[in-house]
């Protein structure tokens, strides 16, 4: 907009100039064509005068002295409005020089101011991509605590990004003074830093998402683990209340045989109350078996720091923006630029959620969805879709989206869906 502007502004003053020129000109061609003008009409004149004068010689002899005297004053009143003239025409020659030299002053002044906005321009560009980048590290040495090394080892080369950034708006701010072969060569090096910083964000992306791997299988080996101890907690609590069961139905045949042989010696009275104190013991025995496989097959609900939400957006800003979001209310997060991303690192750790983008390069959100409800292990994660579009409610229905959210979204509602997830997950006591 500034640019445009500037380029506006440079137009009318090189049109004023021009018209300016013009009328100059055509004061100078009026002036020129007034005193040729005047010219023809002196000499006509004199030529009159000099033919009255032939035929009328003896009569104008007396008026002769009076013409000259009428004529040079015509001369002399000619030759003044002339001087006025060339002096007016100078004028204006000078008034456009200067005119000329001030339109050169103002483009020169502006195509400085030119120069120092770009190179203003470039130097907060950069800076927004260090405090992004910077941002970006601080998040996944937050989320993959476990890689410290690999965290220091970011830190350490955006340090020293740091360096050479600071370093290259040095050498732009010094070169911005130079001319254009200069400030090409300025280009040029301005180019091969971003290749070198797209190479270092990469790297750092690459390493960050080892680190995630290696947590995610930590995470997974543990929750086997988990599983594990819960089922042999089950099995013994099975063989537990089998044994005490058995224990149980031995006690009551024994009841039941001490009734018979009390029969014999005592009162049928007796016997019945022998066999109803064995059925109770029984019964107790059966409920606290019982009482002991529920405690063992014990649940709770999942916290919010065990839950893995999946994001899957090519747009580095949203993945940022919804990565604060729910890393603020304490959930676990992975990051993925695109649906083949988004698919590894699922094959990598079974999600709770998975949030997608409609349109992103390769497997777009649709078709990451299918995948996902094709898999026996993810047929059930909640698919939360966000889209700027109307028109795809039925497309998300038919690939099985859970809910479609707007763009702009509601970030409760983005929360609320995801707590409905959480929520409906049951983790070993």
């Amino acid at each position: 907009m500034n640019e445009l502007l500037t380029w506006t502004l440079a137009a009318v003053a090189v049109a004023v100039v021009l018209l300016l020129v013009g009328l100059g000109k055509r004061r100078q061609n009026r002036a020129r064509a007034d005193a040729e003008r005047r010219e023809a009409e002196r000499l006509a004149l004199e030529q009159a005068a000099f033919a009255a004068r032939q035929q009328n010689a003896p009569a104008e002899a007396e008026r002769a002295e009076a013409d000259a005297q009428a004529v040079r004053e015509v001369e002399e009143s000619l030759n003044a409005r002339l001087a006025e003239q060339r002096a007016e025409e100078d004028r204006i020659e000078a008034e456009r020089a200067r005119a000329e030299q001030a339109e050169a002053e103002r483009r020169a002044q502006e195509a400085a101011a030119r120069e120092a906005e770009e190179a203003r321009l470039a130097q907060a560009r950069a800076e927004a991509e260090r405090l992004a980048r910077e941002q970006a590290e601080r998040e996944a040495a937050e989320a993959a605590a476990a890689a410290a090394e690999a965290a220091r080892q970011a830190e350490e080369e955006a340090r020293r990004q740091a360096e050479a950034e600071r370093q290259a708006r040095e050498q732009a701010e010094r070169e911005a003074a130079e001319a254009a072969r200069v400030a090409e060569e300025a280009r040029l090096r301005a180019e091969a830093q971003a290749q070198a910083e797209r190479l270092a964000r990469e790297q750092a992306e690459r390493e960050a998402a080892e680190a995630a791997a290696a947590e995610a299988a930590r995470q997974a080996e543990e929750a086997r683990l988990r599983v594990e101890a819960q089922a042999q907690a089950e099995r013994l609590a099975r063989e537990q209340a089998e044994r005490e069961a058995a224990e149980a139905a031995r006690q009551a045949e024994h009841a039941r045989r001490l009734a018979e042989e009390s029969a014999a010696r005592a009162s049928a009275a007796e016997a019945e109350r022998l066999a109803a104190q064995a059925a109770e013991q029984a019964a107790e025995q059966e409920a606290e078996s019982r009482r002991a496989a529920e405690a063992a097959t014990a649940t709770r609900e999942l916290r919010a720091d065990e839950t893995l939400v999946l994001v899957a957006d090519d747009s580095k800003i949203v993945r940022v923006k919804i990565s604060r979001l729910l890393t603020g209310q304490s959930y676990r997060v992975a990051l993925a630029e695109s649906g083949e991303q988004a698919l590894e690192l699922l094959a990598a750790e079974r999600p709770h959620v998975v949030i997608t983008d409609v349109e992103m390069p390769g497997i777009d959100g649709f078709e990451l969805t299918r995948q996902v409800r094709a898999h026996p292990a993810w047929s059930d994660l909640p698919v939360l879709m966000i889209t700027s579009s109307d028109d795809k409610r039925e497309q998300a229905d038919a690939a099985g989206v859970t809910q479609l959210l707007g763009k702009p979204y509601s970030e409760e509602a983005l929360i609320a869906a995801i707590e409905r997830a959480r929520l409906a997950v049951r983790m070993p006591a």
